[in-house]
């Protein structure tokens, strides 16, 4: 909780003026059960009606000084506590931005989003009921204590006996309280997991008719998070009997004893109501204290799942990452933007190795090859043999496990974060558009791309024509993760976004199979036109027989590599590939 905590420092002005507040207003209700002991003692029993005015006005005065300064108190408290809030989630949002694949892995989204927003709303919620309350109410417990023992010390030993029982039983209700509440938001990412999973595949799931065993699904999980919950309000509510209980016994020692000091005189019945009043006021604040626990254990258990975000390294490919604010972080490597000549595009693997982290299995082993600036790529393979694996390691969304990459004749490790990923083009193999036009959509690859720039990249992408065609043009507004839009038109639209940054290397990820022939054998002629180094998975022939290289890998492994016309004359699995798909049974001599 320390590096959660640490947030509020900015805030401490507003976090002491709120306590100061906070205190006044005690301290002015603590007195008012010795004013009223002074009504009845000096003024009521002795029928002395100016003692009555003289205190009852000093009584109604301090109950006006005690609402301005709790108003107050609750400003400064919600100041505070909002502040605190807004820098946390800041913090933690560009914490998460910085991850690498690798830390980003080992957080569901749907855990980083209820962390980003249930958590902290958690951790707002204590930092003002601990600025407003709960330091409150552990001081009118003592306070009280205190004030009934000067009131009347016999009285006041009565209720000052029930105090070690009430802290024992408090502290173990926490720390159990803090496991329970912990579970609570762990089942809480499981339930946003489901939601999400099935607002993203919601097409698929009316399609296979699967809406009854989707809502079964979240049903169980629902039902889990709801056992949770019951399990630890049902722990946090049976300690409010025990409360009351062990106070209301207190309060009947009180009056016993209390009858019993006045009739012997050494105790008035203005001191009596004192010490009780005292008593209803510890009962009152230990009944919400049980409250405030309950809370308490639930901002520790956010604590905790905020921390763990916080501490977690950013891993070796993203150290290097700075915000566009300029607050992060230096770059990784030797060379920043500025220090490093403009990329051209050469790429190198030398006996490159790879596996996911945490697992022991080879994504990727002894892959070496040479492409020259401006030459096409095509990378060919089946499914799972590492064609996705191998481009990623070229922006460093991963590491390589051995071997070495080299940009340019340079150690790609060398070059920093942001230079490196600044001269790539990047179209991942899943289409993700955001929430605004077509022109903001573009334009987010390059935040400096001017009209011009963007319909020469939709151009290029084949897809200036259908933009241009619609009745808004650019300004057309895309439905989230471009609901409105054909699969192939979002394609498009994310190559456009990849071309408008004008980049060194473009990968494109298995980003054309939504495209019919006529308009992929357009966007690759464009493409042949263009400087950029081009990476191309694809399992289409018609998409390597004018590639400058193709890579055939197979199970992690690189069995083979040439031109077209090499790999027909050299590559029994690629003349498979190749007659299988246009029917083919086209003799190759060979050359040996």
């Amino acid at each position: 909780m320390k590096l959660t905590f640490s947030y509020l420092k900015k805030y401490r002005v507003a976090a002491i003026a709120a306590l100061v507040m906070m205190l006044i207003e005690l301290a002015v209700e603590l007195s008012q059960p010795l004013l009223i002991s002074k009504i009845i003692d000096e003024g009521i029993r002795e029928k002395d009606t100016a003692v009555v005015w003289l205190w009852g006005g000093v009584l109604v005065g301090s109950a006006a000084v005690a609402f301005l300064a709790g108003v107050l108190s609750s400003f400064f408290a919600s100041h505070a506590s909002q502040g605190f809030a807004f820098d946390l989630r800041d913090k933690l949002y560009e914490k998460v931005q910085s991850f690498s694949y690798e830390i980003f892995s080992r957080f569901p989204t749907s855990s980083l989003i209820t962390r980003l927003t249930g958590d902290v709303s958690q951790l707002q919620d204590t930092i003002f009921m601990g600025l407003r309350f709960m330091t409150r109410i552990p001081l009118v417990v003592v306070g009280s204590v205190i004030m009934a023992l000067v009131v009347h010390v016999k009285l006041g030993l009565l209720l000052t006996v029930t105090l070690p029982f009430l802290v024992i039983f408090l502290l173990w209700l926490m720390r159990r309280a803090s496991v329970l509440f912990r579970n609570v938001q762990n089942r809480l990412d499981d339930v946003n997991g489901v939601i999400q999973e099935n607002l993203t595949g919601i097409r698929l799931i009316r399609v296979f008719v699967r809406m009854g065993h989707e809502i079964g699904r979240f049903a169980t999980f629902s039902g889990k998070l709801m056992q949770s919950t019951v399990s630890a309000l049902r722990l946090t509510e049976t300690s409010t009997p025990f409360i009351m209980i062990i106070v209301n016994a207190g309060i009947l020692a009180v009056l016993w004893f209390g009858r019993i000091e006045i009739s012997t005189g050494d105790a008035t019945l203005g001191q009596t109501v004192a010490v009780i009043n005292y008593s209803l006021r510890t009962m009152g604040a230990l009944s919400a204290l049980s409250w405030i626990m309950v809370s308490f254990s639930r901002a520790r258990a956010s604590s905790v799942r905020i921390d763990e975000v916080m501490s977690a390294s950013e891993g070796p490919g993203e150290l290097g990452m700075a915000p566009l604010n300029g607050m992060g972080p230096a770059q990784t490597g030797s060379l920043n933007q500025n220090q490093l000549p403009a990329i051209k595009g050469k790429v190198e693997f030398q006996q490159v190795g790879f596996s996911y982290p945490g697992s022991e299995i080879k994504v990727l082993e002894d892959i070496s090859f040479t492409v020259q600036p401006g030459e096409r790529v095509a990378i060919m393979g089946a499914t799972g043999s590492g064609k996705s694996s191998l481009v990623t390691l070229i922006p460093r969304l991963y590491e390589c496990g051995s071997g070495v990459i080299r940009i340019d004749g340079m150690k790609h490790t060398e070059i920093g974060i942001q230079a490196l990923r600044g001269s790539i083009g990047y179209v991942p193999q899943e289409v993700l558009l955001f929430t605004g036009s077509i022109r903001e959509n573009i334009a987010w690859g390059n935040g400096q791309a001017g009209q011009e720039d963007i319909e020469q990249a939709a151009a290029a992408a084949q897809i200036h024509e259908t933009v241009a065609g619609l009745p808004e043009g650019y300004d057309t507004q895309l439905g989230q993760r471009g609901v409105n839009l054909s699969g192939g038109q979002k394609q498009r639209l994310t190559i456009a976004r990849a071309l408008v940054r004008k980049p060194a290397i473009l990968i494109l990820d298995d980003s054309t199979s939504a495209l019919d022939a006529v308009t992929e054998g357009l966007l690759l002629a464009e493409l042949k036109t263009m400087s950029c180094t081009t990476f191309l998975i694809t399992q289409k022939i018609s998409s390597t027989v004018s590639a400058d290289l193709i890579l055939l890998l197979d199970e992690g492994r690189l069995i083979a590599q040439g031109t077209h016309t090499e790999l027909m004359d050299a590559s029994p699995l690629y003349r498979k590939i190749y007659q299988s798909q246009t029917g083919e049974a086209q003799h190759v001599q060979s050359t040996h």
